[in-house]
């Protein structure tokens, strides 16, 4: 797979439709659209799906099978730029589309199929894209809690309730040995170690994030608990780097036991270190939705947000939460002040889900 811009021309017979999906901007959101693209490929054998996605997603992308080519979306948050979009769509129109699947519900996101003149335009009802789509679903929020299924939901045709014959499948990123391998050399891990992953951080908010101490402290029972075995890795961007210096400063552990690992990987990297990992332990975050995608052992906090709507979809998830009477209250900072959903939840509880 390469990233086109805009795609070529595919010549493989073995093509029956052309599917264009207009991609969310977050780590997590894209990888609880992998289960749609699974339906899209039952649904039409021989399907050719690319993605319009911002070039941060593409190693996530990347690392899904159904995805035959990665667009560049060069656009960047509520930016609008009409002329750019407009000569983006005139590009894709050479691409042969049947079909194109927008899935944010901004007026914005569905210009750039209209504009390339693909005949078949579907996503949901909202924000004034009568014209813009011509395959507009209407969303039972009731009948269809979780983000996934709504997803997935468009892959059907117009007024028939999502397949449930078959439960969704469930989000599947690869990593290989040797990918794995790799990553550890360039950070400088060991090779014959499993860490135990730490995801401090939370794009959204601090109300999503659990405390520092509470990450230092339970980094010492898991080294109680697992010893040399397994060293404890800090993951998340450049800005999750001061949250992890914290932890760091808070914990008794030697820098070689508790790294700091926050900012020096791409996104690449941390997918495959991820998947080394015999423990991921995180916020509801995207690199929590990486975890699940990489099935690996997940221990998944939530406070001010709802495991019903984006849940880690794995088997090998085990979501925490105290459900206190305020949350979840999908806030960014706690409007209460005292942040109890997350504060007392203290590290020996969540030790005891493990």
């Amino acid at each position: 797979m390469e990233s086109l811009n805009p795609p070529g021309v595919e010549v493989k017979s073995s093509v029956t439709r052309r599917i264009l999906i207009v991609a969310p901007s977050w780590i997590g959101d894209t990888i609880l659209a992998q289960p749609l693209f699974k339906r899209l490929h039952e649904r039409h054998p021989g399907l050719a799906l690319d993605v319009l996605a911002p070039a941060w997603s593409a190693p996530l992308l990347k690392r899904m099978p159904e995805v035959r080519n990665v667009i560049d979306s060069p656009f960047v948050h509520k930016e609008f730029n009409l002329k750019a979009r407009w000569q983006l769509g005139r590009k894709l129109g050479h691409g042969g589309y049947d079909e194109a699947i927008v899935l944010p519900n901004s007026w914005k996101s569905a210009l750039i199929p209209f504009f390339a003149g693909i005949p078949k335009r579907t996503g949901f009802t909202g924000e004034a894209r009568i014209g813009l789509l011509n395959q507009r679903h209407r969303l039972d929020k009731a009948a269809l809690p979780q983000l996934a299924e709504r997803y997935a939901q468009l892959a059907e045709a117009l007024g028939v309730p999502l397949d449930r014959s078959q439960p969704l499948p469930f989000p599947c990123l690869t990593s290989s040995p040797e990918q794995q391998q790799a990553v550890c050399l360039a950070l400088g891990l060991p090779l014959d170690k499993q860490p135990v992953v730490f995801c401090p951080g939370a794009e959204y908010g601090p109300a999503k994030r659990w405390p520092a101490r509470h990450f230092a402290a339970l980094a010492t029972l898991l080294t109680q608990r697992f010893g040399d075995a397994a060293p404890i890795c800090l993951i998340g961007s450049a800005k999750d780097a001061p949250l992890a210096d914290e932890i760091q400063r808070l914990s008794p552990l030697a820098p070689g036991r508790l790294m700091n690992l926050c900012g020096r990987t791409t996104l690449e990297q941390a997918i495959d270190l991820i998947a080394t990992a015999r423990l991921v332990v995180s916020n509801d975050s995207g690199l929590m939705h990486v975890a699940a995608s990489l099935q690996r052992p997940l221990l998944a906090l939530y406070g001010s947000s709802s495991p019903i709507y984006t849940p880690p979809l794995s088997p090998y998830a085990k979501i925490i939460s105290l459900n206190t009477d305020c949350s979840p209250c999908f806030k960014r900072v706690c409007p209460l002040g005292h942040f109890n959903c997350l504060e007392q939840l203290t590290p020996e509880l969540v030790l005891q889900h493990l």
